[in-house]
């Protein structure tokens, strides 16, 4: 498989957890990575300084005119984009009666536009040079129906849609897939997340660096594997 060693890969949402995690193992790849973060400047320093130095680029996803100006601004730094992982998500849970516009809006403007228009801006840049990689971080939620999740699960299973018809729409120079993670915890273990390990064929939570190690399949692998939809759950997504 080739080697990622010096291709721009930027990820969204890579100053905490999973983004942090992915941005981690890419630079231990040798890919020059470009770290995005809205909110959390001290992590996304914190998570640059580990991967060598990289740069940050603060973007608000929900605003499309940030967006463009964000691709320019990864663009103009390295002078080309050759991957983008776009794992920056929002998750909540709510009764399905009780959700409103607002907790929608909310969801979908950075579960499933942002990743569009990331996507979009992406291609254009990578079309116009030697191709490129997009992985998209989806969830089970977007396979499976989760009933205190239905606005979740209405993005992500969009961002798997998404996926397979960008495939088609950016072939053969550019390569669109997406992994969907099973339960990668941070921090203390609710109920919800204890009966969902339970729940795992492989009888544990899975880690951000194996999600990450899918995302690197993505990223080196041929340009004929696109349009794919990677679970990395334990075997959770089989009961």
């Amino acid at each position: 498989m080739p080697s990622l060693d010096g291709r721009v890969v930027l990820i969204t949402g890579a100053a905490k957890r999973i983004g942090r995690g992915i941005a981690l193992r890419l630079a231990r790849e040798g890919a020059r990575v470009a770290i995005h973060y809205q909110h959390s400047e001290a992590e996304a320093r914190s998570t640059a300084a580990e991967c060598g130095g990289a740069p940050i680029f603060r973007a608000n996803l929900e605003n499309v005119n940030e967006i463009e100006t964000l691709f320019d601004a990864v663009h103009m730094h390295f002078g080309r984009i050759d991957g983008l992982v776009n794992n920056a998500a929002r998750f909540t849970r709510i009764n399905a009666l009780q959700v409103t516009e607002a907790d929608w809006d909310s969801i979908h403007s950075v579960n499933l536009k942002a990743v569009f228009f990331c996507c979009q801006q992406a291609a254009k840049r990578m079309l116009a040079g030697e191709g490129g990689r997009i992985v998209n971080i989806s969830s089970l939620g977007g396979l499976h129906p989760w009933a205190e999740h239905a606005h979740y699960c209405a993005s992500k299973a969009g961002v798997v849609m998404l996926t397979q018809a960008l495939a088609k729409a950016f072939a053969p120079k550019v390569t669109v897939n997406s992994v969907a993670p099973g339960v990668i915890p941070f921090g203390l273990y609710d109920d919800r997340i204890t009966r969902l390990i339970a729940a795992t064929p492989a009888g544990r939570a899975g880690t951000a660096d194996e999600i990450a190690e899918a995302v690197v399949y993505f990223l080196a692998a041929s340009t004929f594997v696109t349009g794919q939809i990677l679970s990395v759950d334990g075997g959770l997504g089989l009961r």
